[in-house]
């Protein structure tokens, strides 16, 4: 079974690739929440857990992360483009 993380700052428009980004800057919103990425990683067909009280090893004050239960088909990166594809779908 495959876990995996993802953390807001890996979707934030307002931080450099250096800072965490793991997104390229168009797919990348502003200040993306923990329940916005849940969202996405449902609407592409995985569960989603949300834990609100971790900190990303990069920043300062904790934003919390979400964790993707059973992606054994997909990649990390395929993972991370169409949940950020879907964060925009939302803000827009």
């Amino acid at each position: 079974m495959v876990e995996n993380v993802l953390w807001p700052a890996q979707f934030d428009a307002d931080l450099t690739r250096s800072e965490g980004r793991r997104v390229p800057q168009d797919l990348a919103v502003a200040s993306p929440t923990v329940d916005e990425i849940a969202k996405a990683v449902q609407q592409v067909g995985y569960d989603a857990v949300i834990e609100r009280d971790v900190q990303y090893p990069r920043e300062y004050e904790a934003r919390g992360r979400v964790l993707v239960k059973d992606a054994d088909d997909a990649s990390k990166g395929d993972l991370l483009g169409a949940v950020a594809a879907y964060l925009g779908a939302i803000r827009a």
